[in-house]
C-alpha cells in the first residue's frame, strides 16, 4: 500500500504539471459508460481510478506514467472529463462496479460541482459514492483524494471552499477501508 501511495502522489504531481499544458479537454461522450461496462465485464481490474478530467487525462497527457506505473497493476481508468458527483454516482449504480474484484479504488471527484453545489452537498455526494463503492466492492480499499486547489493565488475564493470540502471528506475516512489524502494541502 505504501508503494501505491508513493506512486499515486508522485504521478499525480507529474500529471497535474502535464494538465496545465495546452492540450484541450476531451468532450464527454455518452459511450464512455458503455466502454467502462465492457472493460468491467472483460478485465481483471485490481486498481480502479474514478474521477473527472484529472483522472481522464491519464489516457493522454499522463499516458507514459500510466503505462509505466499503473498498467502493470491491472489498473483501469473510469475518469470522464467534466464529470461531477451526480454522474459518478449514477455510473457506479449502473454497472461500472460489477464483474471484477478490485483491491484499491482511487476516487477524486467534486471540483466540477463547486459552481453549482454547496460544500455540504458535494461532500454528501461523495459519501453516497463511497457507500456505492462499499456495496459493490466490499473488499476493496478506497483512497479518497481531496479536491486540488484552484486559482493561482492562495487568496483565490475557490481555495476556501475547497478547504471546507476537503475537511468534510477527511471525516469520511475510517483508515481501515477508506483512506483520505489531500495532495494539495
Amino acid at each position: 500500500m505504501l508503494r501505491i501511495n508513493f506512486l499515486l502522489i508522485l504521478s499525480t504531481i507529474l500529471l497535474v504539471s502535464a494538465c496545465t499544458s495546452k492540450s484541450p479537454p476531451q468532450v464527454f461522450e455518452e459511450n464512455s459508460h458503455e466502454a467502462f461496462l465492457e472493460l468491467a465485464r472483460n478485465s481483471n481490474i485490481e486498481l480502479l481510478f474514478v474521477g473527472d478530467s484529472i483522472t481522464d487525462r491519464w489516457r493522454n497527457v499522463g499516458r507514459p506514467v500510466w503505462d509505466k506505473y499503473f498498467a502493470p497493476l491491472k489498473a483501469a481508468n473510469f475518469g470522464i472529463d467534466g464529470d461531477n458527483t451526480q454522474r459518478v454516482l449514477w455510473r457506479m449504480q449502473n454497472g461500472e462496479l460489477v464483474g471484477y474484484k478490485s483491491k484499491l479504488i482511487v476516487l477524486m471527484i467534486g471540483t466540477n460541482n463547486i459552481n453549482s453545489n454547496s460544500s455540504v452537498e458535494i461532500a454528501d455526494g461523495i459519501r453516497l459514492i463511497l457507500l456505492e463503492l462499499k456495496k459493490h466492492q466490499p473488499l476493496s480499499k478506497v483512497l479518497l483524494l481531496g479536491i486540488f486547489p484552484r486559482g493561482l493565488q492562495a487568496s483565490d475564493p475557490y481555495r476556501s471552499s475547497i478547504h471546507d470540502i476537503n475537511l468534510k471528506l477527511a471525516a469520511l475516512a475510517d483508515d481501515k477501508q477508506i483512506f483520505f489524502l489531500d495532495i494539495g494541502s
